[in-house]
């Protein structure tokens, strides 16, 4: 059935040139457009075979940190399946700790659970205030976070925190795994704590819906990385961002780069972001132009590390959907003068292509491929430059880097499709 057009809506006959005139029709194009939205809610999993590979992902994990702005799905007072946060939105956020048992299946247990936010406030001699008990009960819970990683710290006798934070359509579990995968790859290099925001796993919309919730997520984030860069043993923090999740992050860190700035801080000192790692993400890089690169919000970051997959099948639907180049999906080529000057100039960020990653699950590569994996552990641990040996990348040009595969990992890289 065709759409109408406005003529053929008022259902009328043109008489006047003594024929009756059918309504115009022209083809719908809404349904290619619900075909890509399907494929997009579905290619966007972060990884194939998801429940499989959550049980063999979070085993054998040793503790993992997580703060949430997800709303559980059953009572937080005891210890919690790994499924117990779900897609709904939570206005507090909460800290807690998942623990893997021999005995028995992983579990969660809640530790901290924050006021919910906005905290209330008044003003007074025209600026905003906290209500006193409000902002009590709010650094009573921070407190209780940032004693809380200390100890993992002095217990792990690490000065260094591994934060991951997900894309759209990750459930909680998945966000787990994905952090215990990471975090293996590196040896247990930091103190592992994951970042979960509300995004659904499943629906028609979810795509839309999840850009939405990160948004919504992003005060909590910096209210995260603040509390984080308040603790004194902490020296360096390592944040792994995963598709659209590199936006929430972005976004969280830039607005506290222009805060430090504006108090006349130095930013890097301020965030202690030693590593931020983007994997294939979904960011129009027209804004990341205007956003990211005229704001100079790369010299507040040690090294920024960008992986990108020109194969990349999700970015290449949201990239139809939304317009505009996705970042996961740049090359050397669309890059113009000016912006390779700048990077040959700041030195601290590097492109990688991601080559001979095939599937559906070519977005996912950050967690299932063993040459990325191999590559995030020779940065997170040793602070190896792109041309160390440890690294096996190729020059392509400027700050760009051809990802090869290591001698040791045998034959083409292949994800496995859902």
């Amino acid at each position: 059935m065709g759409c109408r057009t406005a003529r053929g809506a008022m259902q009328k006959s043109d008489m006047r040139d003594g024929r009756s005139h059918r309504p115009e029709h022209r083809p719908c194009r809404t349904g290619p457009m619900v075909i890509m939205m399907v494929a997009l809610a579905g290619c966007s999993l972060p990884f194939a075979g998801r429940h499989q590979d959550v049980d063999v992902a979070l085993s054998d994990t040793g503790p993992l940190h997580y703060v949430t702005d997800r709303a559980p799905d059953s009572e937080t007072s005891a210890p919690m399946k790994v499924g117990a946060y779900g897609g709904e939105r939570s206005q507090s956020m909460a800290y807690g700790v998942l623990t893997d048992r021999e005995d028995a299946a992983p579990a969660v247990r809640e530790v901290v659970r924050f006021p919910a936010t906005p905290l209330e406030f008044t003003m007074r001699g025209g600026r905003p205030v906290t209500l006193p008990e409000d902002a009590a009960a709010y650094a009573a819970a921070a407190r209780r976070f940032t004693e809380r990683i200390a100890a993992a710290l002095r217990e792990s006798q690490r000065s260094e925190v591994l934060m991951t934070v997900h894309g759209v359509n990750t459930n909680f579990a998945e966000a787990m795994a994905a952090t215990a995968t990471v975090w293996r790859a590196t040896d247990r290099a930091a103190v592992p704590v994951a970042f979960s925001w509300p995004a659904r796993d499943a629906g028609l919309l979810s795509y839309f819906t999840d850009r939405e919730s990160g948004e919504f997520a992003i005060y909590h984030l910096k209210e995260t990385l603040r509390l984080l860069a308040d603790i004194p043993q902490l020296e360096r923090l390592h944040i792994v961002a995963h598709s659209r999740g590199t936006d929430v992050v972005t976004t969280a860190l830039r607005e506290m780069v222009i805060a430090a700035r504006a108090s006349g801080r130095d930013p890097p000192q301020v965030l202690k972001v030693e590593n931020l790692i983007l994997a294939a993400p979904d960011l129009d890089f027209d804004v990341v132009r205007q956003r990211l690169i005229a704001e100079r919000f790369g010299p507040a970051i040690g090294r920024i590390t960008v992986y990108m997959n020109e194969g990349d099948e999700v970015l290449a639907l949201a990239q139809t959907l939304m317009k505009g180049i996705r970042f996961g999906r740049l090359s050397h080529e669309d890059l113009g003068e000016a912006e390779r000057e700048i990077f040959k100039r700041i030195r601290n960020v590097d492109f990688i292509s991601v080559g001979n990653v095939v599937g559906r699950n070519s977005h996912g590569y950050f967690r299932r491929n063993p040459a990325v994996l191999s590559d995030m552990a020779a940065i997170l641990r040793f602070d190896a430059p792109p041309d160390d040996e440890d690294r096996y990348l190729t020059a392509d040009g400027g700050n760009f880097w051809l990802l090869e595969t290591p001698p040791r990992i045998q034959g083409p890289v292949r994800t496995a499709s859902r």
